[in-house]
Parts: C-alpha cells; sequence; structure tokens
C-alpha cells in the first residue's frame, strides 16, 4: 500500500518529535521532579525509580499526544471537505 507524503504528514511528524523533545524538558523543570532526582534536603525524598516509570511515559505522551490531535484535526478537516466536494 503506497502512501502519499505531504506536508500534512511531515508537520505531524515534526510536532511529534518536538513534543517527544519538550516534555521531558518540562517534566525535568518541576519541583516534585527535582526533589526525586536529589533536589531535596540532603537527598531527602530522592527516589530513582522515576527513570524508570514516568520518563519513558512522559516521552511516549509527549510523542503521541501532538500526533494524535494532528491526526484529529486531519480527519474533522478531511471530512468536511469531502461532504463539500460531493455536494
Amino acid at each position: 500500500m503506497k502512501r502519499r507524503v505531504d506536508g500534512v504528514t511531515c508537520g505531524g511528524c515534526a510536532l511529534s518529535a518536538a513534543g517527544a523533545i519538550a516534555a521531558p524538558a518540562l517534566w525535568l523543570s518541576m519541583p516534585r521532579t527535582g526533589r526525586h532526582l536529589g533536589g531535596g534536603f540532603e537527598n531527602e525524598g530522592m527516589d530513582l525509580k522515576v527513570l524508570f516509570t514516568e520518563l519513558p511515559l512522559v516521552v511516549l505522551g509527549g510523542a503521541f499526544l501532538p500526533l494524535l490531535v494532528v491526526t484529529l484535526l486531519v480527519r474533522l478537516a478531511g471530512g468536511r471537505r469531502s461532504r463539500n466536494n460531493g455536494t
């Protein structure tokens, strides 16, 4: 099955990559994350398990949420366009 590559496809991939980079950066800037990674008083509350539990979910969420939004917008716009062309 051959697929056409257009601006929307490239834009969705670029947005997904940007989300996968921006989400961990935002996650690392949160005070709760800093406390878990050793920013608490005398390492109080230090818990490195967040690197194995939260970080992969943050990266996946940052990658898939923009992709989901773009897909929904394209589907909604495509559905309207096909109805208008058919009449």
